[in-house]
C-alpha cells in the first residue's frame, strides 16, 4: 500500500445545478476547489488530484434499479417530460439538462475513490462533490439522484471487500444507504443526524437496526435540536470506536455534510466549523486504527455555501493529505476576492469559528436530564448487544 491520497475533481461536476434558488447551489464545490489550490494542497504530501470516469450503467445498476437509470438519462434529455414520478421533477429535485451524466460523473468520482484505496494506490481517497446519501435504488430523493455512497461501497463488495463501515455525520439521516444495505451483514452504516421527529426524511430512529439477516448493521444516533459542538462529538466519540473495534472493516467511508453548522438554513443544530474539523480529524484517525488505514471520504449536504462549506471541506482535503490546516489560519485573500466577485458575499477571514471544542468521554458518566445523553443511550441500547458489547 503506497500511502497519500487522492482528491477526485472534475469541474464538470459543477454542473450538478438544480437551478436558481435550489439549496444546493454548485458554487459551492467551485470554491472548496479553489480554497483547496489557495493553500497549496494539491502535490502537498503526494496528494494527486484524479478524474475518473463517469459511473456507467452497469456500476450503477449495482444499486439503482435499470428503469430509474433509463428515466433519469431520458428526463437528461427533455428535462420538461419530468411529473414527479421516481422523485424527479418535484421541489426538492427539479430535473435539468444533462442530469444523468452529471450525476454518473458525481458517482463516477466516489467509485474511483474507493477503487484506488482497495487496490492500495492511496491510503485515502476523496471526493467532496459526492456524499449523496438520500437516493433510492428507484428513485431521487432530497437533491440525490444518484447515491454515489451507495455505490462506492458496492463496488468495494464487488472487488471483494468483506466488512465495509460506512459513518455518516450530515444533519440529515443517511437513508439511502442504510436502505442499500439493509439487509447485507458485511456493511455497518452508522448515521449521526438530527432527530427525525424534526427533519427530513423522518427516518433515522434507533429502532432501525438493520434487516433480519442484519441484525445490528443499522446504526442511527438521533441528537436533539440545538446540540452544539460538546454534545455532538460526545455522541460520535460515544459509539462508533467501540463499533468500529468489534465490526473490524476493512474499509471505513465516511460522508461529511456540512449542514450541522450553526448557520445552515435548513437544519437547527448548532456545530461549528472546528466540531467539523474535529469529526473528520477522528475519522482519519478510525480509519488508521481500525482500518489500515483505508479511508474514503465524501461531502454531503451543506448550505452556506460561502462561510461554512468551503472552509469544512478543505479541512478534510488537508487532513486526509496529511497537511491539516490550523484552525487559526488566515484565509488567502486571493480566494477572498474571487468569492466576493463570484458571490458578491464576504468570505471569512480565518480557517476557525473561534471554538476550540472539548467535549467528555461516554465513560466519565450519564446523565439522565440530558435530552443528548438519552440519545446516545438509545442508539447503544439498540445495536450494542447485537455486537456483544454492553450499553
Amino acid at each position: 500500500m503506497s500511502g497519500g491520497a487522492q482528491l477526485m475533481w472534475d469541474e464538470a461536476v459543477t454542473g450538478y445545478d438544480f437551478g436558481p434558488g435550489h439549496p444546493m447551489d454548485p458554487v459551492r464545490l467551485k470554491l472548496t476547489m479553489e480554497l483547496v489550490e489557495a493553500f497549496g494542497l494539491p502535490g502537498a504530501s503526494g496528494l494527486k488530484v484524479v478524474a475518473a470516469a463517469s459511473a456507467g450503467d452497469s456500476t450503477l445498476g449495482l444499486v439503482h434499479r435499470s428503469d430509474y437509470i433509463d428515466t433519469v438519462r431520458r428526463i437528461s434529455a427533455d428535462p420538461g417530460a419530468a411529473d414527479g414520478s421516481y422523485g424527479i421533477g418535484t421541489e426538492d429535485d427539479p430535473a435539468f439538462e444533462r442530469m444523468h451524466e452529471v450525476s454518473a460523473l458525481i458517482a463516477g468520482q466516489s467509485v474511483g475513490a474507493a477503487e484506488a484505496v482497495w487496490r492500495g494506490d492511496v491510503l485515502h481517497g476523496v471526493n467532496f462533490a459526492g456524499g449523496l446519501h438520500h437516493a433510492m435504488p428507484g428513485g431521487a430523493a432530497g437533491f440525490c439522484v444518484y447515491n454515489d455512497a451507495s455505490l462506492a461501497i458496492a463496488r468495494l463488495l464487488e472487488l471483494g471487500a468483506e466488512r465495509v463501515a460506512y459513518v455518516d455525520i450530515d444533519v440529515h439521516h443517511g437513508d439511502g444507504v442504510q436502505a442499500a444495505f439493509w439487509d447485507d451483514p458485511r456493511v455497518m452504516t452508522v448515521s449521526l443526524h438530527e432527530h427525525p421527529r424534526m427533519l427530513f426524511p423522518g427516518t433515522g430512529w434507533p429502532e432501525e437496526t438493520g434487516g433480519e439477516k442484519a441484525e445490528g448493521s443499522a446504526v442511527n444516533i438521533a441528537v436533539p435540536p440545538g446540540t452544539s459542538d460538546g454534545g455532538w462529538l460526545r455522541a460520535l466519540h460515544a459509539v462508533v470506536p467501540e463499533l468500529l473495534r468489534s465490526f473490524r472493516p476493512q474499509v471505513l467511508v465516511t460522508q461529511h455534510g456540512a449542514d450541522t453548522h450553526i448557520e445552515d438554513p435548513l437544519a437547527h443544530l448548532a456545530v461549528t466549523v472546528d466540531a467539523q474539523r474535529a469529526a473528520a480529524e477522528a475519522c482519519h484517525d478510525w480509519a488508521h486504527e481500525y482500518a489500515e488505514g483505508r479511508w474514503v471520504a465524501l461531502g454531503g449536504g451543506g448550505y452556506a455555501v460561502v462561510d461554512v462549506v468551503p472552509r469544512t471541506w478543505t479541512h478534510l482535503v488537508a487532513i486526509a493529505a496529511g497537511e491539516p490546516i490550523a484552525s487559526k489560519t488566515m484565509i488567502p485573500e486571493d480566494w477572498r476576492r474571487q468569492v466576493y466577485a463570484r458571490t458578491r458575499q464576504d468570505a471569512p477571514r480565518r480557517m476557525t469559528d473561534g471554538r476550540e471544542p472539548v467535549w467528555s468521554d461516554w465513560e466519565a458518566g450519564y446523565d439522565p436530564a440530558s435530552a443528548l445523553d438519552q440519545a446516545v443511550l438509545a442508539a447503544r441500547r439498540s445495536v450494542y448487544p447485537a455486537h456483544g458489547l454492553l450499553p
